[in-house]
Formats: C-alpha cells, sequence, structure tokens
C-alpha cells in the first residue's frame, strides 16, 4: 500500500533541517557558570535575575549559543527554563562553587552520539583501547611511545615519571619525605600535602565529570581506570594533574587546613573552569585515533566536529542516511533469501493476513 504525498511547498523545503542548521561545539560559547542566580523563562527567552547593590537585574541568557549551563550554588530554574535548554540542546549541570564539584547532569535528547559511539568503538577494542591510553600518556609527558608497547608497561612509565615528579616538587619545598598515600580510613592522620592533593584531585574530577557529560560520553568507560562509573573521568583528569593539583598542593606543604586551602586555590578566579574548552578538545584528540595531536588545531574552525544528522547503522555498510524508504531493499517474493523465504509448501501472496497483523503490530484494535 503506498501514501500519496502532497507537493512540498518552498516554504516547507526550506524550513527542513539541514546539516548547516545544526550547531557545533567549536561555534558554541562552550560553559557558562551561574551562581546564586534565578533562572525563569519568559516570552523572549531565558534570563536570570541577579540581585546587586542597585537592586535586581534582569540578564537575556544565550541559550541557542551554550553547549553547557552550569549552575553552582544558590542557583534555582523553573520547569519551562529546563525545557528551552533541553530544545537548543544545551546540557546542564549542577556543579559547586567554581565548578570544583559535579553533582548531577540532564542531557538534551538531540545531543549527538557521535563521541560516545567513538569511545565505545576504541573501549570495546583492545588494540584501539591501548592506542587511545598511549595517546593519553604521549599527551601528559609529550613524549614518543611504541606500538609495541602494552598497557602494563604503559601503568609502570607513568609510575616512574610521576614518582619523579613528586621527588623533585618534595626538593623544591624542602620536604625531607614524600609518599603518595590516600586512604579514607585514616584521613585526619595523613600529611597536608596528601590531604591537599586530594581535596585538589576531587575537584578537578568535578569539572572534567562536566566536560564528559557535555560531550555525551560515557563517564564509567575508562581506558586506563576500570572498574567505577568515573573511569573516564580519571583517565582524562589525570592529563591535567602535573599543572594544577599536584604543584598547588606542594605548595601547601605547611598549610594549617590544606583541604580548603586547596579548594579555594582552585576556586581562585576560576582556574578550572577555564580548563573546561582545553578539556573538550583533549576528549575528542584522544577519541579520534585519526586526529594528528602534533597538528595546530583552530577550536574555532574544525569542519570534523560538525554533528551529523540522525543515521542508521548497519553491520556491513557502516552508517546509512536516515529518512529513506528501504522498503525497495526487502527481496521480491520467490528470491531464495534465509530467513525471508516462505516455509516449503506454502504460497505468500502478498495481502495482509490476521498473523501478519498480531506479529508486526501487535494486537489489532477492537472493532
Amino acid at each position: 500500500m503506498s501514501v500519496t504525498r502532497a507537493p512540498q511547498t518552498a516554504k516547507h523545503r526550506l524550513g527542513r533541517p539541514t546539516l548547516a542548521m545544526l550547531p557545533r561545539v567549536a561555534d558554541s560559547l562552550s560553559f557558562l557558570y551561574l551562581e546564586s542566580v534565578r533562572i525563569t523563562q519568559d516570552d523572549t527567552g531565558i534570563l536570570g535575575y541577579v540581585e546587586t547593590s542597585d537592586g535586581v537585574e534582569k540578564v537575556y541568557l544565550p541559550t541557542a549559543a551554550l553547549s553547557c549551563l552550569l549552575l553552582g550554588p544558590g542557583t534555582s530554574i523553573t520547569q519551562p527554563a529546563l525545557a528551552t535548554l533541553a530544545r537548543h540542546d544545551t546540557s546542564v549541570v549542577c556543579v559547586g562553587a567554581g565548578g570544583i564539584r559535579s553533582y548531577a547532569n540532564i542531557q538534551p535528547a538531540g545531543l549527538t552520539t557521535r563521541w560516545l559511539e567513538q569511545q565505545a568503538r576504541t573501549w570495546a577494542d583492545d588494540t584501539l583501547r591501548v592506542q587511545v591510553a598511549a595517546r593519553m600518556y604521549r599527551t601528559r609527558f609529550a613524549v614518543d611511545v611504541p606500538e609495541s608497547t602494552t598497557l602494563a608497561r604503559l601503568r609502570g612509565m607513568e609510575g616512574q615519571r610521576v614518582k619523579a615528579y613528586y621527588k623533585l616538587l618534595a626538593q623544591k619545598h624542602r620536604i625531607p619525605r614524600f609518599r603518595r598515600n590516600y586512604d579514607p580510613a585514616k584521613w585526619d592522620t595523613q600529611d597536608p600535602v596528601n590531604l591537599a592533593l586530594s581535596a585538589a584531585n576531587t575537584c578537578l574530577y568535578g569539572i572534567v565529570h562536566a566536560a564528559v557529560c557535555a560531550l555525551g560520553c560515557s563517564p564509567a568507560l575508562g581506558y586506563i581506570h576500570s572498574g567505577t562509573q568515573l573511569a573516564f573521568v580519571y583517565d582524562i583528569a589525570d592529563l591535567y594533574k602535573a599543572k594544577t593539583t599536584i604543584p598547588l598542593a606542594f605548595a601547601l606543604h605547611d598549610s594549617p587546613d590544606p583541604e580548603r586551602a586547596a579548594r579555594a586555590g582552585l576556586r581562585e578566579e576560576f582556574r578550572l573552569i577555564r580548563l573546561l574548552p582545553n578539556i573538550i578538545n583533549d576528549i575528542q584528540a584522544m577519541l579520534d585515533l585519526s586526529r594528528d595531536l602534533d597538528t595546530d588545531d583552530d577550536p574555532g574552525d574544525r569542519a570534523s566536529l560538525a554533528v551529523d544528522m540522525v543515521h542508521l547503522w548497519d553491520p556491513d555498510l557502516g552508517a546509512l542516511p536516515a529518512g529513506v524508504n528501504y522498503s525497495n531493499d526487502i527481496p521480491a517474493a520467490g528470491d531464495d533469501v534465509p530467513g525471508l523465504s516462505p516455509p516449503a509448501g506454502t504460497i505468500d501472496n502478498g495481502d495482509i493476513e490476521d498473523d501478519d497483523v498480531l506479529i508486526n503490530l501487535g494486537n489489532p484494535w477492537p472493532q
């Protein structure tokens, strides 16, 4: 049975979604952090009410240009505002002060699954998983990794370099002896450097978690870490510890309250928030094995970041365009195709029978 469709007018054709209409991560303003703001929806758009010394001011938010909205302490948001953000494919993440915690996230239904699929594909293949881990190691330490290097060898090399870095910083700050120790059961008995480092790393995990969720990736599919819902977060956070949390922790070796000082140091000037664009770029570089790490890539002009239209998956042909009627691809009656040909001794005349309704459409409507 065929259905005759009315011819589309020029207005319909212009209103049809195209690839050029879809936003890219590089085209957006990336992340917007809000604190102590009441977010509502009016007839024009989404706006935030901010209390100042001159009274309450209204600030409209460019939701169509945002890829992720970070809601800090003291924020409240209405349901219509959340619905508008979802329609604009803007992820919403509830974070701590300065973005140093990640408590929950809301991902829009229209968020592309490109990077999630790429992550799952490279994670499930042992060879590709080692290649991604090697790229992470190369990004951290700026050294080439031989192709035959195993994951166990990478872990050993990483441990040696981090241990040497700890020793270097301990000598710089004149700390007699330091050993990295994380024991929640003996938290209060640890030295100030370990306390500050654990607190600072937790803050870093929060901001990386927000970036991972904004891209639509799975925080649980890690390449080096495993067995936890934040395995991939730990992998990506390791890329930045040597430049952020580790030197900060050693600088607080004589602080009376190293945990609080570490959190305050990372909140100062939103140090971690400024890392978000780099985190997004680095996650994409880790997952895209065809991308050259030595090539200077301008985040503002990357055709590879364009979001593809929704497609169909085929195990043999790969991605197929959606919105296409594939009924003509079904073999005609009489073709000898396993699984499609009728049983021997039967004749399929193409008419819709009662069994066809029950099998393909569920229980028929009551007459």
